[in-house]
């Protein structure tokens, strides 16, 4: 097992910090706008969002705490990713507080099951996510290289080099249709040119800072999606 720095208690009331407080506010951000509690979708979507967090937590708390520590950091050193951050902040406000409106003043009507679909959808990108975290113990959520850290180029990554933001931007574009609103799709398409942005800028630094990842991009020509970019 992983060591990490922490105790498994401190790490714990690390993520408990973290995690307590959006279970918290990002249900708010949808109930309130909605103005009633009557919304099944957004029931649902935290049910599929805080679940599935809540076992990804414990898994690597057991099996890999040194990437949930790596996890927790969110502060990030470099400058352009300062800026790329506080941007998709806007973006998530955004998305996250119009399907409450939506709701309320009924501007979408979304079949149900094109909600399902896209809680499916949501939760393959899930599912995928965890995949790419079991696969790469380096995957930090802010851009560093840590000591001694190695290219990865097994599982997903020898297919795209950036899975991890490949599994976000599933989660992020299927959340709107998943809350039942297609106006929160607006805002939430500007995440994808927030990802490409950042993708960019990451790869700066690691061809910088992490031995062996430049010949690593000639092996695997693709950042996010197969066969396209």
């Amino acid at each position: 097992m992983k060591k990490s720095s922490l105790s498994r208690v401190a790490l714990t009331c690390l993520v408990l910090t973290r995690a307590i407080p959006a279970f918290i506010i990002l249900p708010l951000m949808f109930f309130l706008p909605a103005g009633t509690f009557n919304y099944w979708e957004a029931w649902v979507y935290c049910l599929c969002l805080f679940i599935p967090m809540a076992f990804i937590f414990t898994y690597l708390l057991i099996n890999d705490p040194e990437l949930l520590e790596r996890r927790m950091k969110m502060r990030e050193k470099v400058k352009e990713q300062k800026l790329i951050i506080k941007i998709s902040y806007l973006v998530f406000v955004l998305t996250f507080l119009l399907p409450g409106f939506d709701h309320r003043f009924g501007w979408s009507k979304v079949p149900p099951a094109i909600v399902f679909l896209s809680l499916f959808c949501f939760l393959v990108g899930y599912g995928f996510f965890f995949f790419v975290l079991r696969e790469n113990s380096y995957a930090s959520r802010v851009i560093e290289v840590a000591n001694g850290q190695k290219v990865i180029s097994t599982g997903p990554y020898a297919i795209v080099r950036h899975p991890m933001y490949m599994s976000s931007m599933m989660i992020y574009l299927f959340t709107p249709l998943a809350l039942g609103s297609y106006w929160a799709l607006i805002p939430m398409l500007l995440i994808i040119p927030i990802l490409v942005a950042r993708i960019l800028n990451e790869e700066k630094v690691l061809v910088k800072e992490l031995p062996g990842y430049l010949e690593y991009t000639r092996e695997v020509k693709y950042r996010l999606i197969p066969t396209f970019w």
